[in-house]
């Protein structure tokens, strides 16, 4: 495409495709491994400030609530600044913010951090997501799963930081301070390596013309109305496969301690197997993807989740449940990433929007569902309830045919 060939041309030296995409794999580091650090600390921080479980619960809501409240304002930021300034200058800020979590003097301030740990979150996630779409463009391959691996294993790698740091003595304080040096660092790094120009230029679009805010944001959303069905299609599709990869987070240990009696280090185990199934899928996910296609995979993927999720049921064994939720993350692996690849590509609506309101509304899967569940298994039983999550998998396979790439109009 002419727009991409002159990007090409006018990009200082070192910022081609390549440098790009590891300047993304950092900013989808950053995103993992900042509050990781933090869920290790939660019982210093309850014992600290004298809080009960359900304070301690209503601190750790802030995040998500944080998330959702702004979470909206990512497009027209992406839409001013770019995906590559947006995802770096949340990322930086992120590093600026997680330190006060060590220093909260109350419950309110404590929830006051992770509020807005939640909306950086949120504006990082669609930013960072945009500029990996972009980059993928320029490969001419699905890379994106591989992004979301990166994600993951920070994700992990933030958690084991903060528990060998919070078992070594050194301190909440110290120990975030250095957690917020390393992510500034990277994020500061990745900001002068992502592609110049505008977002649209590698799918053949012009930069933003110099129509003033007001117009700008009637064209913005007259784009989004006009694609309300694939987007609230793919927004479904989100929808469920976070329930589905939220599941062993919220459920695998409580299902294996009353339903299968198991101790605590087995308990723990379904949400290990998950995420570590949920690796591989994600490591091997774009080389799948290029092969069979998005729709395929995800088709795939859902049943191989629904599976999952009825050996972990119906096979009376732990072991077989542990198997059973690492399945579980084998399937939904790739689906989070696909769905917020097709978001951008959503014809007639700029990329950050398009992941934007998808991201949005998939939030509220990992919101809603862990409820439902609960209030289902007071009603009945957690293994009845958690039929629910092999439902929202077999969800994910009637919706795959919305990854299917659309012609523009």
């Amino acid at each position: 495409m002419e727009s991409q060939r002159r990007a090409d041309e006018e990009a200082p030296p070192g910022r081609g495709p390549a440098r790009a995409r590891a300047a993304v794999f950092a900013l989808f580091a950053v995103n993992g491994y900042a509050y990781t650090n933090v869920v290790p600390w939660l019982p210093t921080v309850k014992a600290d400030l004298d809080l009960s479980n359900a304070a301690l619960g209503a601190a750790v809501a802030a995040m998500p609530t944080g998330a959702l409240a702004t979470g909206m304002l990512a497009g027209p930021l992406i839409a001013r600044f770019g995906s590559g300034r947006v995802a770096a200058a949340a990322g930086v800020l992120t590093a600026l913010v997680l330190p006060a979590a060590a220093a909260a003097p109350g419950w309110w301030a404590f929830a006051l951090v992770l509020f807005a740990l939640g909306a950086l979150d949120a504006w990082m996630d669609a930013a960072m997501n945009t500029h990996g779409l972009r980059v993928q463009r320029r490969y001419g391959r699905s890379i994106i799963n591989g992004f979301h691996a990166a994600w993951s294993i920070a994700a992990v790698c933030g958690g084991l930081t903060g528990a060998s740091m919070a078992g070594a003595g050194l301190g909440m304080g110290p120990h975030l301070s250095l957690v917020a040096v390393v992510l500034a660092a990277a994020s500061l790094w990745a900001v002068r390596n992502l592609l110049p120009g505008p977002d649209g230029a590698e799918r053949g679009e012009e930069a933003p013309s110099g129509d003033g805010a007001r117009e700008r944001f009637r064209t913005a959303a007259a784009a989004l109305r006009g694609a309300a069905l694939p987007l609230l299609a793919l927004s479904m599709l989100l929808i469920g496969a976070s329930a589905v990869e939220d599941s062993a987070a919220s459920w695998g240990a409580v299902f294996m301690a009353g339903e299968r009696g198991a101790g605590a280090f087995l308990a723990a185990l379904p949400f290990v197997a998950c995420q570590a199934m949920m690796t591989v899928g994600r490591l091997t996910g774009d080389r799948v993807t290029d092969r069979f296609g998005a729709v395929a995979t995800a088709r795939a993927g859902g049943a191989v989740s629904a599976a999952g999720m009825a050996v972990a049921l119906l096979v009376p064994f732990p072991a077989a449940s542990v198997a059973g939720f690492g399945l579980l993350g084998l399937g939904v692996a790739t689906m989070y990433p696909l769905t917020l690849a097709a978001a951008g590509d959503v014809p007639g609506v700029r990329s950050g929007d398009g992941v934007t309101v998808v991201g949005w509304l998939g939030r509220l899967g990992f919101l809603a569902f862990p409820p439902t569940v609960g209030a289902l298994a007071d009603a009945w039983s957690l293994t009845s309830a958690l039929w629910l999550v092999a439902g929202a998998a077999v969800a994910c396979t009637v919706l795959a045919p919305a990854l299917r790439p659309r012609a523009n109009a």
